[in-house]
């Protein structure tokens, strides 16, 4: 336990990636990581596309808002994971959404895009998740189908240089017992 404590702990938001290639035996095992995240119902709505092509990778990175932290990241990194999912699956029975918040997609994708950061960090590599963009024309780009969405761009690669951790609540300030008192 206190080994996994330590990556989620040491784990950092990367922006900064040597050139170094990213070997296919740590990536098959990021998305091993990713295959065993859970799911509702085990839907595995998670679909991830890797890009390598510099040219894909810059048009991806004009997608980004002004200012995003992540824009050099996106052409730095050797491999930009584009994180989909597949819409009105996760969350439905017979075709209904099951709960008040409707699609569980977001969740499920949250799930595996964590299990893919934690074990690519395990690896020796970093990542940073990128959600501030234009999402219908990374679709396009991507040639993501209708009933599909990319969600979020993870670049992903060797760190040039870490980073500091950020301040952190302590766990009183977030965690109540039997009733929200906060």
């Amino acid at each position: 336990m206190a080994e996994f404590l330590e990556i989620v702990k040491e784990r950092r938001s990367i922006r900064n990636y040597s050139d170094q290639e990213v070997p296919e035996e740590l990536l098959k095992q990021v998305f091993e990581a990713v295959r065993w995240a859970p799911s509702w119902a085990n839907t595995q709505c998670c679909r991830l596309v890797v890009v390598k092509d510099p040219g894909t990778k810059q048009k991806l990175q004009q997608t980004l808002a002004k200012g995003n932290p992540a824009t050099r990241a996106m052409v730095e990194a050797p491999v930009v994971i584009a994180v989909c999912g597949k819409l009105k699956c996760s969350g439905y029975y017979k075709e209904q959404a099951s709960t008040k918040h409707g699609d569980w997609f977001m969740f499920d994708l949250g799930l595996a895009t964590q299990n893919l950061c934690l074990a690519a960090h395990s690896m020796g590599l970093g990542t940073v998740v990128v959600g501030l963009f234009d999402h219908d024309q990374a679709n396009q780009i991507l040639q993501v189908p209708e009933g599909y969405e990319v969600v979020a761009m993870i670049p992903l690669g060797f760190p040039s240089r870490g980073t500091g951790a950020p301040k952190r609540m302590e766990i009183p300030e977030f965690v109540y017992m039997e009733r929200f008192t906060g």
